[in-house]
């Protein structure tokens, strides 16, 4: 049914449930996965009008680059981890200073991923209309199906 497993991770609890829930679903159909990673660049407040912004140095955006790089690190190693615990291995990628959401579709299109595992918060009330935002993005935005792995608040 699904060849290309595509799993995103961003270290959180709710990541490492979908995380592996997709090595789970990959294992027994025999897929291949791809786990992204995917780190945003470090805002920077141009200010406005009579507010004076903050821009970063460069150093600080090294350092930020850096710090980045070493959480996906460490995220992207758990992953692997987890595959290796079902026997499985999996493709390791960070992509860094991108947009989450766009970055997870862009690369879901171009590896030939046929499928989307990502997690989703649970929630109670009003608040269980709503995923979380990247989710929600891949969702609306996304051509590649998407399951959302639930995950209940305890």
């Amino acid at each position: 049914m699904y060849a290309h497993i595509l799993l995103s991770t961003d270290g959180s609890e709710v990541a490492r449930n979908g995380l592996r829930h997709g090595i789970a679903l990959a294992k027994a159909l025999k897929a291949k996965v791809t786990v992204i990673a995917v780190t945003e660049s470090l805002p920077i407040d141009y200010g406005s009008g009579h507010a004076s912004g903050w821009i970063p140095s460069q150093q600080e955006i090294d350092a930020f680059d850096a710090a980045s790089k070493q959480r996906a690190g460490k995220f992207l190693d758990e992953a692997r981890t987890i595959a290796e615990q079902v026997g499985i291995s999996a493709e390791l990628l960070h992509v860094p200073n991108a947009h989450p959401a766009t970055t997870i579709i862009a690369t879901a299109k171009s590896g030939g991923c046929d499928l989307i595992v990502m997690g989703s918060h649970g929630r109670r009330g009003l608040k269980k209309l709503f995923l979380g935002s990247q989710t929600s993005e891949v969702l609306a935005d996304g051509s590649v199906p998407v399951l959302v792995v639930h995950n209940e608040q305890k």
